[in-house]
């Protein structure tokens, strides 16, 4: 068996949430606690240069928005924590579902004066459909925000999920006095500052301590929510969050570092170790003997000043050593790793050994490695689960210098690679079309690919509705379906046939004239 006290003592999670919820912000003071950084980015000095520790490609430093996934591990009492924050923007969605498969949970961070939103919602379906337990943290309660009882009651109306608050607000705004910790029974006061601690006080707030903490009015209107509370919530119950039933809810202020600690405490707690992880023959198990592992992201240039490419590989079981020969299933050979990383955002070093939860980085120059490729101690196994979907809009990609026309090439496979977009080629006229999610993603193309590969390209509009892949048991009426839309019909970068439907109408006509044909929106099938 694999050591089971390393395994148990892992919590692997990603952070989640809508663009500007403070969920960069989160991440830093997370980050402050476990000791990894002794000053947050918020500071603004002449000596720090005013970013997120965990944003560090140079367009994120310029937008002020997280587009790629950073991974960083750091210990905090006697956990070890793999946090992944992934991007909010919505344009960068496929960044973060792919993500949500390498985590065991999940904090959703909420802002409380916006409440849920848009992009919280389908993030929250991911997480939904693969049962993992989630934790919500409400943020900005330094600022003036909705009445935490119809948070709560939008939060479950929205996110579709029971939920218990843990901590509780007392008021808000200019007027925020703190919290009070129900999962500890204490009463934190509020002191606005971005880096020192808030002092904590045991008291029973039943007597007259309370009052002279906040003051009579407060302390009777705390008595009656926390009256409330305990009347309309169920007890908070540990099986129900980790089998993804109810999410215990958090309130604080993550710039200010206020509430933060108690989020933590009780996270490591609750959270759960490495689950199982299920591949297509069969459910592996964290405790197994033998090292198994998954790549769900890739990253081009973490080193501008070096062109290298990183494939992120989270372990499902066992432990995994420097140098040891691990079978890649897709291609079919052994390969050993004599550097493999751990990262703290930029900052990498070298590991000799790993445990199921946690997550390396392997050198990938020669490309080797694609999304989904599995590594085993020979074992032919396959995860599932790191979907691509179906794009929403297109755009031809041309190369806008002739003399940098392998550089483009190049550039454009290893940003496939990683999963920034799809590339489609057109049957018809041979033309290179990428599909993103949104628009902000081909500026980041453009962006990338003049910054990393010195290659320029442009772009040139293409009227399209949405990117089928299309399959059929009677390869007649497959072959007569490519015939009649032979304008329409593309490979993706595995050679498999996709449909690129120019309507609404187009889609369903092709659905309806042609019943044997399977259409797909997602490339997983």
């Amino acid at each position: 068996m694999a050591d089971i006290t390393e395994i148990q003592r892992r919590r692997t999670f990603a952070i989640i949430a809508h663009p500007d919820a403070g969920k960069t912000s989160l991440t830093e003071k997370l980050l402050l606690f476990g000791g990894q950084i002794q000053v947050a980015g918020a500071v603004k000095s002449n000596k720090i240069k005013k970013t997120a520790t965990s944003d560090w490609m140079e367009i994120e430093k310029q937008r002020g928005i997280s587009v790629t996934t950073s991974v960083m591990e750091f210990d905090y009492r006697d956990y070890k924590i793999n946090i992944l924050d992934t991007p909010g923007h919505q344009d960068f969605a496929e960044d973060t579902y792919r993500t949500l498969t390498a985590v065991d949970s999940v904090i959703i961070v909420v802002d409380g004066a916006k409440g849920v939103e848009t992009q919280t919602r389908k993030l929250m379906e991911v997480c939904r459909m693969r049962k993992t337990p989630v934790i919500i943290f409400v943020n900005k309660m330094d600022r003036e925000g909705k009445d935490p009882f119809d948070l709560l009651d939008e939060l479950e109306e929205e996110l579709k999920i029971h939920v218990r608050p843990l901590s509780w607000p007392i008021e808000q705004g200019a007027r925020f006095k703190g919290v009070y910790n129900i999962y500890e029974q204490k009463l934190d006061l509020y002191q606005p500052s971005k880096q020192v601690v808030t002092e904590k006080v045991e008291v029973d707030i039943h007597t007259a301590e309370l009052d002279n903490h906040i003051g009579g009015v407060l302390a009777n209107k705390l008595r009656g929510d926390l009256e409330l509370i305990e009347g309309v919530y169920p007890e908070f119950d540990g099986e129900g969050y980790l089998a993804g039933d109810t999410a215990p809810v958090f309130f604080g202020s993550a710039l200010n570092n206020f509430g933060v600690q108690e989020l933590l405490n009780c996270f490591v707690e609750i959270a759960p170790s490495p689950r199982p992880v299920q591949a297509e023959e069969r459910t592996v198990q964290p405790a197994e003997p033998k090292f198994t592992g998954f790549v769900f992201k890739i990253t081009a240039n973490i080193d501008p000043n070096h062109r290298s490419c990183v494939a992120f590989c989270k372990i499902c079981s066992g432990k995994f050593t420097r140098n040891a020969p691990y079978l890649h299933v897709r291609a079919g050979k052994t390969m050993r790793f004599s550097s493999p990383t751990q990262f703290m955002a930029q900052r990498k070093t070298t590991i000799d050994e790993a445990y199921a939860g946690d997550i390396i980085g392997l050198p990938d120059n020669g490309g080797t490695f694609k999304i989904g490729d599995t590594l085993t101690e020979g074992e032919a196994l396959h995860f599932r689960g790191l979907p691509s979907f179906s794009p929403e809009m297109f755009k031809y990609i041309e190369n806008a210098d002739p003399m940098k026309q392998k550089q483009l090439a190049k550039g454009i496979d290893q940003l496939m690679d990683e999963g920034v977009a799809q590339l489609f080629v057109n049957q018809f006229n041979g033309r290179k079309i990428i599909g993103t999610v949104g628009q902000l993603q081909f500026e980041v193309i453009q962006y990338r690919l003049l910054n990393e590969y010195n290659a320029s390209c442009r772009w040139e509009p293409v009227s399209l509705y949405k990117a089928c892949w299309v399959e059929s048991d009677s390869p007649e009426e497959l072959e007569a379906f490519k015939k009649r839309k032979y304008q329409y019909m593309a490979k993706d970068r595995d050679g498999r046939d996709v449909f690129l439907a120019d309507s609404a109408y187009v889609l369903q006509m092709a659905q309806i004239d042609f019943k044997h044909i399977k259409f797909h929106f997602s490339s997983e099938f």
